[in-house]
């Protein structure tokens, strides 16, 4: 029957990690021109949003920020509320 190998245990290995990533493979250099070209199709690729997205997106934000702010303001008026009550009980 097989032993079950222990969590949080890692076999000991006789070379050290340093040794390990010394010997990955270099990547060829890439020419200042290629990498512009490269650079430019990356950009070409880019997706902007429309006028009426950006709109939709920054009222949904503006909403959100709304919303969780009248939240933090009820928990925080409870939260003092209580602490008072609690407060006032010891004197």
């Amino acid at each position: 029957m097989a032993k079950a190998k222990t969590p949080g245990r890692r076999p000991q290995t006789a070379q050290p990690a340093i040794a390990v990533a010394a010997d990955a493979p270099k990547k060829p250099r890439t020419s200042i021109p290629q990498f512009i070209s490269q650079v430019n199709a990356e950009r070409r690729k880019i997706v902007w949003p429309s006028r009426k997205e950006t709109w939709i997106t920054s009222v949904m934000v503006f909403i959100m920020v709304a919303l969780a702010s009248v939240f933090f303001f009820l928990v925080d008026t409870a939260l003092a509320f209580a602490s008072r009550n609690i407060l006032a009980i010891g004197q």
